[in-house]
């Protein structure tokens, strides 16, 4: 698409690059910034600057902060002896929306992903098995989406913590396999978070539900 002017075309191409944004409507958003008083324009990157500039990472639970420790952390009426383990702050916010969760989180900022070059020591378990030795952390919630990647970090966790005395839960499978999580409507995540399993349990209806091979048949 050819524009008038170069100021125009440097602006769509920079609101292009975000996600879910092409070229007619980044052409859109420019018309409605041009229309705007030059306060308000300024306002407007002034907040996208200072968001990036000034953004926080919880020291606890590694969640995105305004300071030192985030708002979840810092409430005393949350429980700190019940932690719910997610990928990102995308299902952090999905989680709070039930409004049926009163514990903390622990963001690990991922899942272990060989394939894409993400081992355990890109994510935030390190600090996640520190903060289970050290602030009497009772039960963890394994909330992460149901996928291969998120039953195989699952799956090093829990061996991680097999000799200490954490129960180890997952999401009721009301959240189906190979599904995102961020997706999940809020009634049916509310009632997985409510109904969690023993991560025990998830593994014997695991081995029961995949085929076996001819090896092991015999």
């Amino acid at each position: 698409m050819e524009f008038p002017s170069k100021l125009i075309s440097n602006a769509v191409e920079e609101f292009s690059r975000l996600p879910g944004i092409g070229e007619k409507t980044a052409l859109r958003l420019v018309l409605h910034l041009l229309k705007q008083p030059n306060e308000e324009v300024k306002k407007f990157s002034d907040t996208i600057f200072n968001m990036r500039d000034q953004i926080k990472y919880c020291q606890t639970c590694h969640n995105i902060s305004d300071s030192q420790i985030c708002n979840i952390c810092a409430n005393p009426s949350r429980s700190k002896e019940l932690v719910c383990v997610v990928e990102n702050m995308r299902d952090v916010l999905a989680i709070e929306n039930t409004q049926h969760y009163k514990g903390t989180f622990h963001v690990l900022g991922g899942v272990i992903s060989p394939l894409d070059g993400i081992g355990p020591e890109k994510l935030k378990i390190a600090s996640l098995l520190e903060r289970i030795e050290q602030k009497g952390v009772k039960e963890i919630i394994m909330a992460l989406s149901p996928t291969m990647e998120g039953d195989t970090t699952i799956f090093y966790i829990s061996k991680k913590l097999a000799d200490k005395p954490v129960k180890i839960t997952t999401l009721a499978r009301g959240v189906s396999f190979g599904g995102e999580l961020q997706y999940v409507d809020e009634v049916t995540l509310a009632r997985s978070i409510a109904t969690r399993l023993p991560y025990e349990n998830y593994l014997v209806k695991k081995e029961e539900r995949e085929p076996k091979t001819s090896v092991e048949q015999k």
